[in-house]
Parts: C-alpha cells; sequence; structure tokens
C-alpha cells in the first residue's frame, strides 16, 4: 500500500512539533529545515498551558518533562495613581501553567528528530506549486500529499494562497525580553499592567525568569541606550528587592495578524503564519498546539477510515474547526489591550471595574479554563 508523504516546511517551533506529531501516524515526513544563521538565538520564554503539555507528552512520549517549569501561582495587578494594586489571583494546589526556554526546547526537540524516521533536508524554498502539490528548492523539487508551512509571519509564499485576506496592524509597541536571576522566594507568576505597558514575570527557574514588556516603541527608541537600568529599576520597585540581575535584552516589534484563509488545494499554513497575537496573555503558542493537535486527530481520522490524504477536506475541515478559536481569542486578546491602555475617560470606570473583579467567581472560573482548554 502506498504510504501518505507529508512535506513540512521550517525549522521553528512549530514545524519540529508539528513533523515529531505527525510522524506517529505512520506517515512518511519530510522536514525542509532552513536556518537563517543571521538571526540572533532566541532568548524568549513561552507559556504553555497544563491540557497542552499534556498533548505534547502523550504525542512524544520521550519529550523531557524537566524542560517545563511548572507554576501554581498567578497574580495581576494594576497601576492607577503611582499605585500597584492587586485585582485577581490565582493560587491552587494544582499547576496552572508551565514555562519553558525556547532556544533549550528548540534544541531537544532537533534531538528527537534525529532520532526519528524523518528526513531532514536543510534547503532553502523556492516555491510550491499549488496544482502539481510540489515544493520547489534551489536543488530540486519533490510532490506530496500535504505541504504545511511553518515559515513566520512573514513569508512571501503565503500571498499564493490568502492574498490579502487578513486582518493585520501594527500596534507601534515593542516587545523587551531578557533573563533576570533572583533570590525571591515561591515568586509565582506575574502580570503587571503598568502605565508604559504590560509586563509579565514568567518564571522558568526556581531562581530565574523572564520579562516580557510591551511598551510604545517610541519610548522604547528614546530610552533605549538606558533601558537596562530603567528596566534594572522598574522591577526592583515591583518585587521590592534589588537583588536581581539582567542577562541580555532582546526585542521585537508587535503586530496584531489573523488569517481568514488556511489553506490553498493541499497546501496548508500553520504557526505564526495563521496568527499572532498580543503577548500580554501568553496565548500565542497555545493557539498553535491546538491547532497541531486538530491537525492530527484529522488526519488520524482519514488514515482510520483507509481515506487518501491528498486532496481531501482535511484542510477544509482545520479551517471550519480552528478558525473561530482563532479569531476570537486574538480579538480577545486585543480588546484586552485597548481596556488596559492609559485612558483618562475610562481610567476610573476601569478602576472600579478591577477592584471588584475578583469578587465575580464566575469571571475567575472561566479565565482559567479559557487560559487552559481555549475556547472548545
Amino acid at each position: 500500500m502506498k504510504k501518505h508523504k507529508i512535506c513540512i516546511v521550517g525549522s521553528g517551533l512549530t514545524g519540529l512539533i508539528s513533523a515529531l506529531v505527525l510522524s506517529k501516524k505512520g506517515i512518511d515526513v519530510d522536514l525542509i529545515a532552513e536556518e537563517d544563521k543571521s538571526k540572533p538565538k532566541d532568548l524568549r520564554v513561552t507559556a504553555i498551558s497544563e491540557k497542552n503539555l499534556e498533548f505534547l507528552k502523550f504525542s512524544l512520549k520521550n519529550i523531557n518533562s524537566k524542560l517545563f517549569y511548572p507554576v501554581k501561582k498567578i497574580n495581576l495587578f494594576f497601576e492607577s495613581n503611582n499605585q500597584i494594586k492587586n485585582f485577581l489571583n490565582f493560587d491552587e494546589n494544582k499547576n496552572l501553567m508551565f514555562f519553558f526556554e525556547n532556544k533549550i526546547a528548540k534544541e531537544h526537540l532537533i534531538k528527537l528528530i534525529k532520532k526519528s524516521k524523518i528526513k531532514v533536508q536543510k534547503k532553502t524554498i523556492k516555491s510550491v506549486d499549488f496544482q502539481q502539490n510540489r515544493v520547489f528548492t534551489k536543488t530540486s523539487s519533490k510532490k506530496y500529499d500535504l505541504i504545511i508551512l511553518c515559515l513566520g509571519s512573514n513569508s512571501l509564499i503565503y500571498q499564493n494562497i490568502i492574498g490579502n485576506r487578513e486582518i493585520k496592524k501594527s500596534y507601534k509597541e515593542h516587545s523587551i525580553t531578557c533573563s533576570v536571576r533572583h533570590k525571591i522566594k515561591n515568586l509565582g507568576a506575574k502580570q503587571f499592567f503598568l502605565k508604559e505597558g504590560p509586563l509579565a514575570i514568567l518564571p522558568y527557574k526556581d531562581n530565574k525568569f523572564s520579562i516580557v514588556w510591551s511598551i510604545d516603541s517610541s519610548f522604547f527608541i528614546k530610552n533605549e541606550k538606558n533601558f537596562v537600568s530603567y528596566l534594572k529599576s522598574k522591577l526592583s520597585i515591583l518585587l521590592k528587592t534589588k537583588k536581581i540581575n539582567l542577562g541580555n535584552i532582546q526585542n521585537y516589534p508587535l503586530k496584531l495578524l489573523l488569517k481568514r484563509n488556511y489553506y490553498k488545494r493541499n497546501v496548508l499554513i500553520l504557526g505564526d503564519g495563521l496568527h499572532v497575537v498580543h503577548p500580554l496573555a501568553g496565548q500565542g503558542f497555545n493557539l498553535i498546539l491546538r491547532d497541531i493537535k486538530k491537525l492530527a486527530e484529522l488526519i488520524s481520522s482519514n488514515l482510520r477510515l483507509g481515506l487518501p490524504i491528498k486532496d481531501s477536506n482535511i484542510p477544509k475541515d482545520f479551517l471550519e474547526n480552528r478558525k473561530p478559536e482563532n479569531l476570537l481569542i486574538g480579538l480577545g486578546i486585543d480588546t484586552t489591550r485597548k481596556f488596559f491602555k492609559n485612558n483618562k475617560y475610562l481610567d476610573p470606570i476601569k478602576e472600579n471595574i478591577l477592584n471588584n473583579f475578583s469578587k465575580y467567581k464566575i469571571l475567575k472560573k472561566i479565565t482559567k479554563r479559557v487560559a487552559n482548554l481555549g475556547l472548545n
């Protein structure tokens, strides 16, 4: 019986995880892993929900659980009249969320790829033939039953699939991230909604956390030369300690990107090419994992029924299942960002809402459920 052949293009976290998950389905998987050596190492730390970690552990039996740092306490604060006020707390006996270092996780996934039957091609993709289901590189071309593009958000190849069918806007903000050494016991995760922008504390070791601070690009550019001392001073005030040491700082421009079309014939987009959302809720990577899980389920269903992958309803069913949640959560996070932006007319109303937020237990329960399970 002829084996199904899938090509995954892209060697980021999305491409690596997709290749490993789908290779477990008894499918021939080729991974075109183009490395951009000019890019600096990714120093970011990423949040993953308990349910999504269960999916990874189930799908990739040999994944190292020690990569994921558990957190049982999450505190939310907002700034008002130069005061930092706590408006919501999650303090439980079970793990609420996990954090991992992107570069360490990627190195581990590459090791798993090398031990698998996945065929890795370190080549540069030139184009995709949508009629012939063929991927062209600089030196060769090959046909596949399904082609999955995990090329990030800026690939020009996507234009042949979606055209201009997308929701897109620049936030005119930069996300500032760096690693911080500390000696604070039971730190937990924290989200501060400050006048400059939302700042998250993401612990990934007992003595280390990462910060993700989303601030206006103009403010960052104006203060870039002295930003290390500015950030250290801000963290010292927020955490009430001066015993912190900052690592190298990286910054990324922020935008909202939500595709309206996910595929063309047998070519499907995954990852940042489908959706890029504001980092304040830590949901970007969780949406990607739910996408991968749904795609794996649809492929498994076809295989069980003895149906082909090529020219199947898999891309269409994937779009119909995942698009509503991706749009709703992406736009919901965008609305949350707007809510917490400084506005002298709305700030008194906002403060009253936040001061009473913890009284509504149902809202707290819904917030925790959506963060873990999404909208399904």
